[in-house]
């Protein structure tokens, strides 16, 4: 009899051994947001880290794609003075080489005397500056903040999550506060 009962046990357990071996394992299908991958495509193409984003974000919460626009327009507009204050300062240069050299006037600058091309010409070049800082700002800002989003694709904003403070009696004579935290 007790041979038998162990012979049992050792058949199946040996049975059950093999039957997990041939189990398929589903591998796991959450996606993992990467915050790494927002960072990189935001730096690659300003803007693509926004949309990713967006993309990864659950249903009711799609709220990233509005950025683009701004990212764009921020660019263009920094560009654009960025652009502008270079020409202009070249081109104030030109007119003191112009006029130092050869004597020959603009008509654009005639108004102004030396000292005032090279007072406008070091305006331009500061103004130069704080555009390709500008640039600079707009581009450092937009990656940042896909990074940031991106921690927070997968934070749990659902009306299942809250606390509240409430007034409460310890004792008869006693008040106090009751803190209550309540997680799904």
């Amino acid at each position: 009899m007790l041979r038998s009962f162990f012979l049992l046990t050792l058949l199946f357990t040996c049975f059950e051994v093999k039957s997990q071996d041939s189990l398929d394992v589903a591998e796991d299908t959450v996606k993992v947001h990467s915050v790494k991958k927002a960072v990189i495509y935001s730096s690659v193409l300003p803007g693509l880290g926004q949309i990713y984003n967006h993309n990864a974000m659950p249903k009711g919460k799609k709220k990233a794609f509005w950025k683009v626009p701004l990212i764009y327009s921020a660019l263009g507009a920094s560009g654009y003075f960025l652009i502008s204050n270079e020409l202009t300062k070249n081109e104030l240069k030109t007119e003191y080489i112009n006029r130092t050299e050869s004597g020959i006037y603009s008509t654009k600058w005639s108004q102004y005397d030396d000292q005032g091309i090279l007072t406008l010409y070091n305006q331009h070049l500061n103004y130069r500056d704080l555009s390709i800082l500008a640039v600079a700002g707009v581009y450092i800002l937009q990656v940042v903040d896909a990074g940031v989003e991106a921690h927070f694709v997968d934070f749990d904003i659902s009306e299942d999550l809250s606390l509240s403070i409430r007034p409460t009696m310890i004792t008869r004579q006693t008040a106090g506060l009751s803190l209550k935290l309540k997680f799904r």
